[in-house]
């Protein structure tokens, strides 16, 4: 192979790489998300609320220890932190 189309061959697969780099920021634009997330927060909290009800009527059980290990989580960060405080 000849340099010269060796550095062809790389311009151009440079210039494809930057083409997909540009394709996929449409997908992964964390701004983009943001937006559409902010714009749609009542929706997002009614579902939230509507499975919370369907979880206590059906299994309260659960509900109950989701709760446990929410609780415990938010303790062992408070003592995390409160360690780190200390030192």
């Amino acid at each position: 192979m000849d340099i010269n189309t060796i550095l062809e061959e790389n311009q151009r697969l440079k210039q494809r790489v930057s083409e997909l780099e540009e394709r996929l920021s449409k997908y992964t634009n964390p701004d983009r998300n943001k937006k559409y997330y902010e714009n749609n927060k009542e929706k997002f909290i009614q579902n939230g609320n509507d499975r919370l009800k369907i979880l206590k009527e059906t299994n309260p059980d659960k509900l109950k220890e989701y709760r446990r290990n929410a609780y415990l989580k938010r303790k062992e960060k408070l003592k995390n932190e409160n360690i780190k405080e200390n030192t």
